[in-house]
């Protein structure tokens, strides 16, 4: 699956990209994310809480900054196993940053991969709850930086 979409927020692109590389800023932005541990500059662990559909899942992440021109670009790699349930997650997103009037305009695009019970749930219903959790991530991140707009 691919998501993709932009939020502009009140804040200077070099405070942006300088925040979003913050690893506890940004998970703090996305529901669900606890017991983030840094094992080095570029690679962290985290467990992601979730409801889908009829199921709640915990995945144990690990996220690895793959690629990153400061401030105008980052890349990122995570993959995932359920602690209760088989399966795996992996997804690698690029996250762009645009100076605009007024602040910055941040572009993402993201593939997603769900195998096992929660990829047998089929298409529409993951496609929603990654929309509820993007709108929320957009939400918390414009709070923190300045509010803008959300597009897709």
């Amino acid at each position: 699956m691919k998501f993709k979409g932009e939020i502009e927020v009140g804040a200077l692109r070099d405070a942006v990209y300088e925040k979003i590389r913050d690893a506890q800023f940004f998970v703090s932005c996305i529901e669900g994310v606890r017991d983030l541990q840094e094992i080095d500059a570029t690679n962290y662990t985290a467990v992601m809480e979730s409801r889908v559909a009829y199921i709640k899942v915990a995945f144990d992440v690990s996220v690895e900054l793959v690629r990153e021109k400061a401030p105008v670009m980052i890349e990122a790699k995570v993959e995932g196993r359920p602690l209760k349930i088989s399966g795996r997650l992996s997804a690698t997103s690029v996250t762009c940053l645009e100076e605009v009037k007024g602040g910055t305009k941040i572009t993402y695009e993201t593939e997603l991969s769900l195998t096992g019970k929660l990829g047998s749930l089929g298409r529409p219903v993951l496609t929603a709850k990654a929309k509820e959790m993007e709108k929320t991530f957009a939400i918390r991140l414009q709070e923190a930086l300045g509010g803008g707009k959300v597009g897709a």
